[in-house]
């Protein structure tokens, strides 16, 4: 029995095509076996060339029959590389497509997780479900506003006749302030003039009884205040 048919059994051997799992394993010990198989004939191949070149002189012969097997395990070696190369490839399909099995797998089970979350769900039950919530919220905000309220006599009085009032009251203050002159201010002030000023006889101009523009200003506002 061949090689490849000790590690992945005969057609007539075999029950059911192995997993992905199992091909990859078998894969993974048959390029270990053949890894040292290399390491054997790459050893062998040293050894017929120092027995070649020991023997190159004194015997030919020897040489000869050195350097054919040496040619021999080095063709063994490359069919070897190429059978890797080969194990290998087909190695990494398989795990790509383990892996990817194994992604649909765990997307079918999320679907199927989805399906079994929605089954007691639908768009009319959350909506009715968020009718209840806001309607329930507006009670409990008319709740809030029914204790917040004033009881008593705050609940009689109308704060717009408060406001009436109290604009009433700065009012009276404001007219207060203006008709009150400090007394300090009032004394101050010069007497009003009952006649005319008189003007000299020499030089046309008023005399030193004339009022000046301040004096002025003060009796102005006297009158007004009065």
């Amino acid at each position: 029995m061949s090689m490849f048919a000790k590690i992945f059994g005969s057609k007539q051997n075999s029950g059911k095509a192995p997993s992905p799992q199992e091909a990859i394993q078998k894969l993974l010990e048959i390029e270990d076996l053949l890894r040292k198989r290399q390491e054997v004939l790459e050893k062998k191949i040293e050894d017929e060339l120092k027995t070649a070149k020991a023997n190159g002189v004194k015997n030919k012969r020897i040489a000869l029959q050195a350097l054919k097997r040496k040619k021999r395990y080095e063709q063994q070696l490359n069919q070897i590389d190429g059978t890797l190369t080969t194990l290998e490839y087909q190695r990494e399909s398989l795990e790509n497509a383990n892996t990817n099995t194994e992604v649909l797998k765990t997307m079918g089970i999320a679907a199927k997780a989805f399906k079994s979350a929605h089954l007691e769900l639908d768009v009319d039950k959350v909506q009715d479900l968020k009718d209840d919530i806001a309607e329930q919220q507006e009670i409990a905000n008319e709740i809030s506003n029914v204790i917040s309220s004033p009881i008593g006599l705050d609940a009689q009085i109308d704060d717009d006749e408060l406001l009436q009032e109290l604009e009433e009251l700065e009012q009276e203050t404001l007219d207060d302030q203006l008709l009150n002159i400090p007394p300090a201010a009032t004394d101050t002030l010069p007497s009003v003039p009952v006649s005319e000023p008189s003007f000299s006889a020499s030089t046309g101009k008023q005399t030193s009884s004339k009022i000046s523009a301040e004096e002025a200003e003060l009796n102005e506002l006297m009158n007004w205040a009065s």
